[in-house]
């Protein structure tokens, strides 16, 4: 009869044993180009995406993000891409208050980054076709669809170079403000009768950069109907809806990226 060990990680089909934890399964990923585009929004309309105790930041500020993400530890070397969408929030716990980002959806284009996230980590992460960035006449551009449906175009132009020294600075100035945070939602069997699990997360993260530049970006969502993209559209529309008021400085870095902090590890919300 197959017994569940405690000490060690299952995912479904746990029946096979757990997952392989060791030297070569760090949550280092190696090599990470990211294309991020914030831009300020309508603070009533993004609270209503926002579950209690989360509450909209000092300022409504949406970032969509981009990664291209290669040589990671954990996939035995392998790459995938994802582009997601934060919020920045403040959490209201009884028992802590968090300042960050809140993730709203993370589309990637391999199976097993999304059935960690959303069964280990709490992320709420779907599928999606997303091919590498590219680069003309100095304009970086990217984009994800499903179904054949384009669901988002990103483009980022006009970039100026920011040392190294001036990035450290901010993240020292960004330190326990910067906290990832998402809601951990998995439905009763069946789909309905409320939630199996309903809970708070955050899972933090470490990153170390080697460029870093700053420029003016641009998000194109595109609407769509039940039929092209019957799991998702009502995400994307919910998504367009949401007003770009003003752009923030866009930016792409290269660096690398560690998701497992044994200091701080993913964890439920108080």
């Amino acid at each position: 009869m197959f017994v569940l060990d405690p000490a060690q990680s299952y995912m479904m089909p746990a029946h096979f044993g757990p997952r392989y934890i060791g030297e070569k399964t760090s949550g280092w990923y190696r090599d990470c180009t990211v294309m991020a585009i914030s831009y300020i929004t309508d603070r009533e309309k993004l609270a209503a995406y926002l579950p209690p105790p989360y509450e909209v930041g000092e300022e409504a500020v949406v970032t969509v993000f981009y990664s291209c993400n290669k040589n990671i530890d954990w996939l035995a070397g392998h790459a995938y891409n994802m582009i997601g969408v934060n919020a920045s929030v403040v959490y209201q716990g009884e028992k802590e208050q968090l300042t960050g980002t809140y993730s709203l959806v993370i589309w990637e284009n391999l199976t097993d980054p999304i059935l960690v996230g959303r069964e280990v980590q709490g992320i709420p992460k779907v599928f999606a076709d997303i091919p590498d960035h590219s680069i003309h006449s100095e304009q970086w551009r990217c984009n994800a669809s499903h179904f054949g449906h384009k669901i988002v175009d990103m483009s980022i132009k006009n970039l100026t170079a920011v040392s190294l020294e001036d990035v450290a600075a901010q993240q020292k100035i960004d330190a326990g403000k910067d906290n990832p945070m998402a809601w951990r939602y998995l439905p009763a069997l069946g789909g309905f009768g409320g939630p199996a699990v309903n809970e708070a997360v955050t899972y933090p993260s470490e990153n170390i950069f080697t460029e870093v530049y700053l420029g003016e970006g641009e998000l194109n969502w595109n609407e769509l109907t039940w039929e092209q993209n019957p799991t998702q559209y009502h995400i994307v529309n919910a998504l367009k809806a949401l007003p770009v008021l003003s752009y923030l400085p866009a930016m792409i870095s290269k660096g690398s990226a560690n998701l497992s902090l044994p200091d701080k590890w993913t964890r439920t919300l108080g």
